[in-house]
């Protein structure tokens, strides 16, 4: 039974790859059928868990709520996208994002929801350290529009160099990954290599500091909700 389930959700979200706008489109009719027998076989097995659980604890219990939703959410998705292809309607399935919901709310998802759990309760204590490096983000890109606004320095397309405050945060932050290193910075050092102290500056702060800060904070909370997880908590 937990090895049929396994499958059919990897079968479920595997449908992401034939769906328009698919990597290897198939006929709607094909992935309309495999999504139908998925959702049968989840409704299934959620019934089946029903029969050996006492209904108190099976209607209290949010994960087969979620499940239950889920499935609703699908077949209404399904049957409207399918009715407004008849009539050559474009829309989207929007329910694709409720896929995840049948990996982690399972029962034999146990060590899933463990771990997503602790993603979760991670996050509101990685807040401050993330909001700190936005805020740096945001100071450097401040300066870099005073820098080089008024320079009328241009990219190697023509373009206006740094004179958007919005494409300058996001080239910054695109910046900390150092994908778009060393062209980023190529209009200021063709027009002053002192300028290229600025991206220094701004790569060992954001990039070697504050990334380092970052993952060892995610590490140490996402260990220490683990931990107290599988001591004490059981799914």
């Amino acid at each position: 039974m937990q090895a049929t389930t396994y499958f059919f959700i990897f079968l479920n979200l595997s449908l992401v790859l034939f769906e328009e706008p698919a990597v290897y489109p198939l006929p709607f009719l094909a992935t309309s059928l495999i999504e139908v027998l998925c959702l049968l076989v989840f409704s299934v097995r959620l019934m089946h868990f029903a029969k050996v659980t006492p209904r108190n604890i099976f209607w209290k219990d949010t994960k087969n709520i979620c499940v239950m939703v889920a499935i609703l959410m699908s077949l209404t998705d399904l049957a409207v996208f399918g009715a407004l292809r008849i009539y050559n309607v474009k829309s989207v399935r929007w329910s694709r994002i409720v896929r995840p919901i049948f990996l982690i709310n399972f029962a034999e998802s146990r060590q899933i929801r463990r771990a997503f759990r602790s993603i979760r309760n991670t996050f509101p204590e990685i807040t401050y350290v993330f909001l700190l490096f936005m805020f740096s983000v945001l100071m450097f890109s401040l300066m870099a529009l005073k820098l080089f606004g008024e320079r009328n320095l241009q990219t190697a397309e023509g373009l206006p160099y740094f004179t958007n405050y919005l494409e300058i945060v996001f080239d910054l932050y695109v910046l900390v990954t150092t994908a778009n290193s060393p062209d980023v910075m190529m209009p200021a050092f063709d027009f002053s290599w002192w300028y290229a102290l600025f991206f220094i500056t701004y790569v060992i702060i954001n990039t070697y500091i504050f990334m380092s800060v970052f993952l060892a904070v995610v590490y140490n909370n996402y260990r220490k909700h683990l931990k107290v997880m599988y001591g004490g908590v059981h799914s």
